[in-house]
C-alpha cells in the first residue's frame, strides 16, 4: 500500500501522478474502515481528500500553517502529518482528536471546532508573521457553509488590507451539515453552475493562442489580467469588490488543478480566494447520497451504511422533537429556528409539519438570537434550538436583545453537559454558568424525559425568556412516578430522609438516585431532591432541607463557577452556617474527548466517586469503619 509509505509530510512529495491518485483512494478507504468502528465525522473528511493531498504538494508543510474551519475535515490532514497508527483511537479517550491539536501535533496551526473562525485566525497569523518578519505562506480551509457565518465576512473585509500573502480556500460542497441556505449560497450556486464566465474565459484563451506566432504571449498575458472580463461576467465578483483576488472554480478532487492554484495564489502579495468544488461524501456511495447523515456517524456497517449495536432509546432531542410539534399544532405563534441543525436539533418534524413557521438562518447564532427576539417582539413565540456549546457565540444578543427586553424567546438547549467524542470545544459545561448570571432569564433542567415535555410546555406559556437545558443521548425515564406541576422557581423533593440531602440538577438526578439506592444498603437514610430551577433556585426548598439536615451535597453536570453548587453554598453560608455543603460539579476546565461514562469516573461526577468523595470529606462513613464500629 502506498498510504504505509506516507509517515510524514515529505514522503508525499516522492510520489508520481498514479501514486497520488491511488493514495486518495486509499485514504478514503482508510477513513471509512477507521470511522466505522470509532465513528466520527464521515462525509466532510471524504470530500476534501484531494483537496488536502494538493495543499501538502503546494506547501512546505514543515513552515506553512494550515487552519480548517470547525476542523471536522482534517483526517486526511492528520493521516499525512504522521498520526495514521492512532486513528483506532480517533475520539477515544487517551487517542487522537477528531478536530486539530495544536498540543497533538506541531502539524496542526490552531485549535479548532467552531464554524466561520479560519478566515479570522488565519488573517491573525498571517499579520503576526508580517510584523515578526518571518516567511511563510498561511492558508485558511472555510467551507460554502461557513460563509453564512457572519464573523467570516469581518475577517474577509479585514483581509482586504492586508499587504503580503494570505490564501483562502472556499470549499464548496453545498452542504455544511445541513443543506446550505440563504443569498451566499444562492450566489455560490451561480458560480457553480453558470458556466458563462468559464467558457467565456476558455474560448477567449483558445481564440487567442490560435494566432500564428504570438498567439501563446497574447493568451497569456489576458490570463494574468486582474480586471476586464471578470468583472463583466461574474455577478457581484463579491470578492473581487472586497479588495481580495478570487481564482477558481476549480475542480476541488483533482489534485493537480488544486496545486496550481495554490501555486499561483501563493506569488500573490495581498489576500486571494481559490472557490473549489468538491462533493461531500465522495468514494462512499451511502454518504453521497445522504451527506446530511454521514457528517457524524456512530460506529457502522459499511456494506449498508447503517448504525451497529443495537437501536437506542428514544433521545431528548427526539422527545424535544415529538413535544414540540404537539405544542405548535395547538399555537400558531410557535415558530423555530435552527443554525444550519435542523436534524441534529429535531427540528427536522417540525419543517415538515409547518414549512412556513421553520427558520433555518445558517451557521449564524448570534443572528438566530437577535432574529428570535425581533420575532417575539412582533408577537411570535419563537424557540431557538441549538447546541450548548453553539449557544455561547450568541451569548452578546442573548444578553442585549432577548433578556435585557425581557422578550419570550425559549432557548431549548441540546448537548448540555458532557458530550463525549467531540471534545473540548462540543462539551456543553459552561452554560449554567453563562445564563443563570443575566437578568430576567429562567433556566430549567429536566430529571427524565416526561419533565421535558412539562418544562417545554410550561415555557411556552412564560412572558419572558427560558433556556431548557437537556443532555445528549437517550432520554432518562426513570422517577417517572414523581410528576409534580411545573412552577416557577419550586423544585421537587423526591425522597425525604434524615441523614444527608442530595440536591441534584437535570442529568444528575438519575446519578443522585443511584448514589440514594447504594449508601441505603449501607444503612443512610438519604433525602432526594430535584432541583428543577437553577434559576431561581428553590430557596424554600433549600431552607427545608437545611432544617433538618447537617450535610447538603449539591450534584451538577457544570464546570463550579457560576454554577447552582456555588450559589446553593452562598445562599446556606448567609443562611443557615451551621449547615455543611459538598459540591459536585465538572472542574473549571476544559475537558477532553472520550466516552461520557469514562469521563464522568475521570470527572469524579459518577455515583462511586461521589461516594467516595463522601466519604474523604467525612460526610459518611467508610465501609471498613462501619465494620468496625459493628464489630466494637
Amino acid at each position: 500500500m502506498i498510504l504505509e509509505k506516507i509517515n510524514s509530510p515529505a514522503d508525499l512529495k516522492k510520489l508520481s501522478k498514479r501514486e497520488l491518485e491511488l493514495l486518495a483512494r486509499e485514504i478514503r478507504k482508510f477513513i471509512i474502515q477507521k470511522t466505522c468502528r470509532t465513528g466520527g465525522h464521515l462525509a466532510s473528511n471524504l470530500g476534501v481528500v484531494e483537496l488536502t493531498i494538493a495543499l501538502y504538494l503546494a506547501l512546505d508543510m514543515h513552515k506553512d500553517k494550515i487552519i480548517w474551519d470547525v476542523g471536522h475535515q482534517s483526517y486526511t490532514h492528520k493521516i499525512l502529518s504522521g498520526r495514521r497508527e492512532g486513528f483506532d483511537g480517533l475520539r477515544q479517550l487517551g487517542g487522537i482528536s477528531g478536530f486539530p491539536k495544536v498540543t497533538e501535533s506541531p502539524y496542526d496551526s490552531f485549535d479548532t471546532g467552531h464554524s466561520s473562525t479560519s478566515i479570522s485566525a488565519g488573517l491573525g497569523i498571517a499579520l503576526g508573521r508580517d510584523l515578526r518578519g518571518e516567511n511563510y505562506k498561511v492558508v485558511s480551509v472555510i467551507g460554502d457553509g461557513a460563509l453564512t457565518g457572519g464573523m467570516a465576512y469581518e475577517a474577509l473585509n479585514n483581509a482586504s488590507h492586508i499587504k503580503k500573502n494570505f490564501i483562502i480556500i472556499l470549499n464548496d460542497n453545498n452542504m455544511s451539515i445541513s443543506e446550505n441556505v440563504g443569498g451566499m449560497s444562492n450566489y455560490l450556486n451561480g458560480l457553480r453552475t453558470g458556466k458563462g464566465y468559464n467558457e467565456l474565459k476558455k474560448s477567449i484563451e483558445q481564440s487567442l493562442r490560435s494566432v500564428p506566432a504570438v498567439g501563446d504571449r497574447l493568451a497569456d498575458r489576458v490570463k494574468r489580467m486582474k480586471n476586464g472580463i471578470k468583472q463583466l461576467i461574474i455577478p457581484g465578483m463579491l470578492f473581487e469588490n472586497m479588495g481580495i483576488t478570487y481564482l477558481g472554480p476549480v475542480d476541488g478532487h483533482d489534485i493537480f488543478a488544486v496545486k496550481r492554484a495554490v501555486e499561483d495564489a501563493a506569488k500573490l502579495d495581498h489576500a486571494v480566494l481559490i472557490h473549489v468544488l468538491t462533493k461531500k461524501g465522495k468514494g462512499y456511495k451511502p454518504a453521497e447520497e445522504h451527506p446530511e447523515k454521514f457528517h457524524g456517524v456512530e460506529p457502522f456497517d459499511i456494506k449498508t451504511g447503517k448504525r451497529k449495536g443495537p437501536k437506542p432509546g428514544e433521545s431528548y432531542t427526539e422527545v424535544f422533537s415529538k413535544k414540540l410539534c404537539r405544542l405548535a399544532k395547538k399555537n400558531r405563534n410557535i415558530v423555530a429556528i435552527t443554525a444550519a441543525m435542523p436534524d441534529g436539533t429535531g427540528l427536522s418534524e417540525f419543517k415538515k409539519h409547518f414549512p412556513d413557521r421553520f427558520f433555518d438562518v445558517g451557521i449564524a447564532e448570534e443572528h438566530a438570537v437577535t432574529c428570535a427576539a425581533g420575532m417575539a417582539a412582533a408577537g411570535l413565540r419563537p424557540v431557538v434550538a441549538v447546541y450548548s456549546s453553539f449557544l455561547q457565540r450568541g451569548f452578546d444578543q442573548i444578553v442585549h436583545d432577548v433578556c435585557l427586553q425581557n422578550l419570550p424567546v425559549v432557548f431549548a438547549v441540546d448537548r448540555a453537559g458532557l458530550v463525549g467524542a467531540d471534545g473540548e470545544t462540543h462539551q456543553g459545561i459552561f452554560d449554567l454558568s453563562y445564563l443563570s448570571l443575566i437578568p430576567n432569564m429562567t433556566v430549567l433542567a429536566p430529571k427524565n424525559s416526561r419533565e421535558l415535555e412539562d418544562m417545554l410546555e410550561w415555557a411556552f406559556e412564560q412572558q419572558g425568556p427560558v433556556a431548557v437545558r437537556y443532555p445528549r443521548g437517550e432520554a432518562y425515564t426513570g422517577l417517572s412516578e414523581f410528576e409534580d406541576n411545573v412552577e416557577r422557581g419550586r423544585g421537587e423533593l423526591i425522597h425525604e430522609g434524615r441523614d444527608i440531602a442530595l440536591f441534584a440538577l437535570g442529568s444528575m438526578v438519575s446519578t443522585a438516585e443511584h448514589i440514594r439506592e447504594k449508601l441505603k444498603e449501607r444503612g443512610y437514610d438519604i433525602s432526594l431532591a430535584n432541583g428543577r430551577f437553577a434559576k431561581p433556585l428553590d430557596t424554600e426548598l433549600i431552607d427545608r432541607l437545611c432544617r433538618s439536615h447537617k450535610v447538603i451535597v449539591t450534584l451538577e453536570e457544570n464546570v463550579e463557577r457560576g454554577g447552582i453548587g456555588i450559589c446553593i453554598c452562598s445562599y446556606i453560608h448567609s443562611s443557615h452556617p451551621e449547615v455543611k455543603v459538598l459540591n459536585i460539579t465538572i472542574p473549571d476546565a476544559y475537558v477532553e474527548h472520550g466516552d461520557v461514562t469514562a469521563l464522568r469516573s475521570i470527572l469524579k461526577i459518577d455515583s462511586d466517586s461521589v461516594i467516595l468523595r463522601m466519604e474523604e470529606e467525612g460526610i459518611i462513613k467508610k465501609v471498613s469503619e462501619r465494620q468496625d464500629e459493628e464489630e466494637a
